[in-house]
């Protein structure tokens, strides 16, 4: 048992234990009157005597009353409580994970609970925990700050003492879809830190105050977490260490170049059951069921989860909403579905822009193109000039790249460092070279391979650190993505005849696959597709003044666009579809709807590290290892008892009086 104000209590014990007493020693100042006869003042004459002075003390059931009931009150101001304080500290870090894995339902005493429920009810147990100041104002105050996070984080309620206000902020948290990252919620907390002195170090902003962590220890960054050592922190596991879960993890979608209108769907599956399994998934179109395929499931082990897909082969020229489920039911409903748009199939018109390069053109003629057209330097300035380039979807510039500003437009890149901010060229290097690493997920290598590549001269890219580096040869970059005010471009740092990929099968399959992801009919999925955590940025036609954007919840906004038509809303929380509506100019890719334009982006979890739901023992962080506490924390170890002592201080009370009226009418 602990004494939050013992101090208080004894100066009051000190005070009015004499005083009481005292009150039974005093002798009575009465009137002297004559009467007849003392026959019928025998109580009188032992009341005096009572009360004379030094004289021992009767057995008297009220003073015994009166003592107790004080005894009780200054037990009261001591403020005692059961078991141990929860910290030295007088503030505290709550934080909270509300990513999708924490509303697998899972948790609870009877398991039937979303995880985010339960950590939500825990932390208003801790809150009610925190210490108050005692009898007038005395003794110290606990603080509070909330934290909630996901992939982003953001400070709920700052430092307070107001439980009503840390309530509130912690009954506010919604769940999202997005994945779990950890350290911008612990650098947050930082910011927030007052200076405080460490002991051979000096004066510090670090976040010394404990943090309170509540999650299932499924977060994806956390070995690069650091957390410094003088802060404490407890990690309140939530969830099920064996939960059983099936998500999709992968989605795309390919129209076949010579035929585009053939489509395949692309599933990817992924399961933490221990034993092989088949899941059943179901493709719709617009809302109309196409078809249900079964789907193996590898068993999944201590290293890596269960893997499996399905592919769809679908017949449709038009465009639409593709929406893939999983038939099943388990514990996080997040992954279990996900969506795609698809575009109305379409052949690409191509402008080749170079002083005659063999290799490239004879590559792109092979392709089913709507439309092949090459440019010469001078001709392809021109044609910007004249507006002649909006009819290409992609641009292929070989050896050469304006020097003032590209166009508005898709490129694709050899031989020069373009003018996109970000891009540089450290001058000319003479190899050879050999790639070393590329970029197997991206759509351009997914079917390529560079093992063989041999440079023998390149432009020597240099790009920033935020551009996307596809490739990687001994000496530097040599393929990089960039977006750059309306330019979308890939850019490769040597002529194909510089080396020797166009001998290998790889650089026509590269060629097309860069071709078809430039003119967005790689898959025929749209470019408007997010991860929840990310925001939505798309770019509208630029007379187009006002955008209403309508979420998956039925809530809608209005956007204004910027001066280039860039519309931006996010980060988004929850996964679905996203669909932003406007009257006047429609964009290639979108349709018209009573006269409304009408464009879809979706969000889609696909994130193999929430789907893998079963929750961690321990958090390993960079810093150090903390282990997962049990449910019963310290907020609920905590009794304060207080109130039950001055609810017994008012029973004896209660009782006093009624002695003392029993006395006197006795």
């Amino acid at each position: 048992m602990t004494w939050l104000t013992p101090l208080i209590a004894g100066i009051a014990a000190a005070v009015l234990i004499p005083l009481l007493v005292l009150l039974y020693f005093l002798k009575l100042r009465r009137r002297e009157v004559e009467v007849s006869t003392t026959l019928l003042w025998k109580k009188s004459i032992q009341d005096l005597q009572a009360n004379a002075p030094f004289q021992k003390l009767r057995r008297n059931i009220l003073l015994l009353l009166q003592l107790l009931v004080l005894f009780a009150g200054l037990l009261a101001i001591a403020q005692p409580e059961i078991a141990a304080a929860m910290s030295e500290k007088t503030r505290h870090i709550i934080m909270i994970d509300r990513s999708a894995s924490m509303s697998s339902v899972d948790a609870g005493d009877d398991g039937a609970e979303a995880r985010l429920d339960v950590a939500k009810r825990e932390a208003l147990a801790f809150v009610e925990a925190l210490r108050e100041p005692g009898v007038f104002g005395l003794g110290e105050r606990d603080e509070a700050m909330v934290i909630s996070f996901d992939s982003s984080a953001e400070v709920l309620q700052p430092w307070t003492s107001d439980k009503a206000r840390l309530r509130a902020a912690i009954q506010s948290i919604q769940p999202t879809d997005a994945p779990t990252l950890m350290d911008e919620a612990v650098r947050l907390s930082g910011a927030y830190a007052q200076p405080s002195l460490v002991e051979d170090v000096g004066l510090v902003s670090q976040a010394t105050a404990p943090i309170h962590l509540w999650s299932d220890g499924r977060v994806q960054d956390a070995r690069d977490v650091l957390l410094p050592s003088v802060t404490p922190m407890t990690f309140h596991g939530i969830g099920n260490a064996d939960s059983i879960n099936v998500g999709i993890t992968a989605l795309r979608a390919e129209r076949d170049f010579d035929d585009p209108g053939k489509v395949s769907v692309f599933v990817g599956l992924s399961s933490t059951a221990r034993v092989a399994q088949r899941a059943e998934v179901e493709l719709a179109i617009d809302g109309l069921v196409a078809a249900i395929r079964p789907a193996p499931m590898s068993a999944a082990s201590d290293e890596a989860p269960g893997a499996g897909g399905v592919v769809f082969n679908l017949d449709r020229s038009e465009g639409g909403l593709v929406r893939v489920r999983l038939t099943g039911t388990d514990a996080l409903a997040a992954d279990d579905v996900a969506y795609l748009a698809l575009s109305p199939a379409k052949r690409l018109a191509v402008a080749i822009v170079s002083e005659g390069d063999l290799f490239v053109e004879t590559a792109l003629e092979g392709m089913a193109l709507s439309r092949l057209v090459h440019f010469s330097p001078a001709q392809f300035e021109r044609a910007a000039q004249s507006g002649d380039l909006a009819a290409f979807d992609v641009m292929v510039l070989v050896g050469w790249a304006p020097s003032d500003q590209l166009p508005p437009g898709r490129y694709l890149i050899f031989g020069a460092a373009p003018p996109i901010t970000g891009i540089e060229s450290e001058g000319e290097r003479t190899g050879p070279f050999i790639a070393i690493d590329w970029s197997r997920e991206h759509p351009m290598f997914r079917f390529a391979s560079l093992d063989n590549l041999i440079i023998s001269q390149d432009v020597g890219l240099e790009p920033r650190e935020d551009l996307r580096v596809l490739a990687r040869s001994d000496a530097g970059p040599i393929v990089v993505e960039a977006t750059d005010r309306g330019v979308r471009a890939i850019v490769v740092s040597f002529e194909p005849a510089e080396s020797n990929w166009p001998f290998d099968p790889g650089f026509v399959i590269a060629l097309a696959s860069a071709v078809r992801t430039l003119g967005e009919s790689e898959g025929a999925v749209t470019s408007e597709s997010v991860t929840p955590g990310d925001a939505v940025s798309t770019r509208v036609p630029p007379s187009v003044r006002e955008v209403a954007l309508r979420e998956p919840g039925g809530a809608t906004n209005t956007l204004l666009p910027s001066p280039d038509g860039t519309v931006t809303f996010g980060p988004v929380q929850r996964s679905g579809i996203y669909q932003l509506s406007w009257r006047g100019e429609a964009g290639a890719t979108d349709a018209v709807v009573d006269g409304r334009v009408l464009r879809v982006i979706a969000a889609n979890l696909l994130d193999a590290a929430e789907t893998t739901i079963g929750a961690a023992p321990t958090l390993e962080l960079a810093s150090r290892r903390v282990e997962a506490t049990t449910s019963s924390n310290d907020a609920s170890e905590r009794r304060r008892l207080w109130p039950w002592l001055l609810l017994a201080a008012l029973a004896i009370v209660m009782l006093e009086w009624f002695v003392y009226n029993k006395r006197v009418q006795v």
